[in-house]
């Protein structure tokens, strides 16, 4: 595959782009050249504006707006702000460049200095530190309906994915089942890489990258014709897209496995549902299929009906006392709608309860061979998994 290839995909992309930019800031034109004061209207990001679908069983942004005018004392530097940032990303998309979000927060990064009616000398800092400039890039995206990844704005990669798979990224064919003892990292613009083809029944999302790697080396996705992704902690948004991909292009079942504490089972809902910060890119980064496989409190402790998969000793050997965080976690947990359900409140009860976590390496414990050819497939096979 020739570089003409990078030329189409990424051509059409950021024609995309630059079209929907004219198209949304097009009314600010006007409204200036009626001799109108600016005014920017968009989505309040906000978590009173932030609603659980349970049809769709996704967090979307409400139907509050935000109006962000120039004349406004109070919104005329975040007036600015948007207004920088939207022209450096327009800028880049025409020049055809592909900045970092650590980029684009120094290429607006500058002082203002003026002088008030007194004569007084200030300064003003366009922002101070990236998390402003993260923000309105948001505020962006809510804006004109557009990811950044859309925008070809690249981040740091962290997602890794291994299969029986091929896929064209850049211009080149890679083979996903051929990364040796590596693994290939899910680009920060998943939405350029093209499936070509995939022999595979379903994935599996570990939190670990650690057991990410084991599994991987021991040859489980090659046993059970699997998809083998890590998220490595926390998603990021690369990966939560992949995934989604992998779900709503392929028809592939997405099994997700974390540690048994609150903030596993977090992660799970964000692959899920979507986070709340960032509720207006569920539609296209959450996986409302997604079905969450362990580890669960009834595979340590049982249920009813469930027999446990530790012994007595092995949980005096591998379970970890929960700390005072842990509890507050779980307890925000139990809040949550999409947390509200039979299944879930049992787990958390019991975690309430009992008062221990487990780390997903406390299976392996028991021998990887364990957690690879018994724990998982048993757990698939049977249907014992949480939705």
């Amino acid at each position: 595959m020739t570089a003409e290839y990078i030329d189409i995909v990424d051509t059409q992309a950021r024609k995309k782009a630059l079209k929907v930019f004219r198209e949304k800031f097009q009314k600010l034109i006007d409204q200036i050249m009626k001799g109108k004061p600016p005014v920017l209207l968009l989505p309040k990001r906000t978590l009173q504006n932030t609603i659980y679908d349970e049809t769709r069983k996704l967090l979307l942004l409400g139907p509050e707006k935000l109006k962000r005018s120039f004349l406004d004392l109070h919104e005329a530097k975040k007036f600015m702000q948007t207004l920088l940032m939207t022209r450096i990303i327009y800028e880049a998309l025409a020049r055809d460049e592909y900045p970092t979000i650590r980029d684009l927060y120094y290429r607006g990064k500058h002082t203002i200095i003026f002088r008030d009616e007194k004569g007084k000398r200030h300064e003003e800092n366009t922002w101070d530190e990236q998390r402003e400039s993260d923000a309105v890039i948001r505020d962006i995206e809510v804006l004109t309906g557009l990811l950044r990844e859309e925008m070809l704005i690249l981040s740091k990669e962290k997602g890794k994915v291994v299969g029986n798979m091929r896929i064209r990224s850049g211009g080149d064919v890679i083979d996903l089942s051929r990364m040796g003892h590596g693994a290939y990292s899910i680009e920060s613009t998943p939405d350029l890489i093209e499936f070509l083809d995939v022999d595979a029944e379903f994935v599996l999302v570990v939190e670990k990258d650690a057991v990410f790697q084991q599994l991987h080396r021991i040859g489980f996705w090659r046993k059970y014709k699997a998809i083998l992704i890590t998220s490595a902690g926390q998603p990021d948004r690369a990966t939560r897209r992949f995934v989604r991909r992998l779900n709503e292009e392929l028809g592939l079942p997405v099994y997700i496995l974390t540690d048994a504490d609150p903030y596993g089972w977090y992660i799970y809902s964000v692959f899920k549902i979507g986070s709340i910060t960032l509720s207006y890119e569920s539609e296209r980064l959450a996986t409302p299929a997604a079905r969450f496989l362990g580890v669960s409190m009834s595979d340590i402790f049982g249920a009813k009906g469930k027999k446990p998969y530790l012994t007595e000793a092995e949980r005096r050997n591998f379970i970890i006392k929960a700390k005072d965080a842990d509890i507050k976690r779980a307890k925000e947990l139990l809040a949550y709608k999409w947390f509200q359900t039979p299944k879930w409140k049992t787990e958390i009860d019991i975690f309430l309860k009992k008062k221990a976590k487990l780390e997903i390496e406390a299976l392996a414990g028991k021998g990887l061979r364990f957690l690879a050819f018994k724990y998982i497939p048993e757990k698939i096979e049977t249907g014992d998994w949480i939705e």
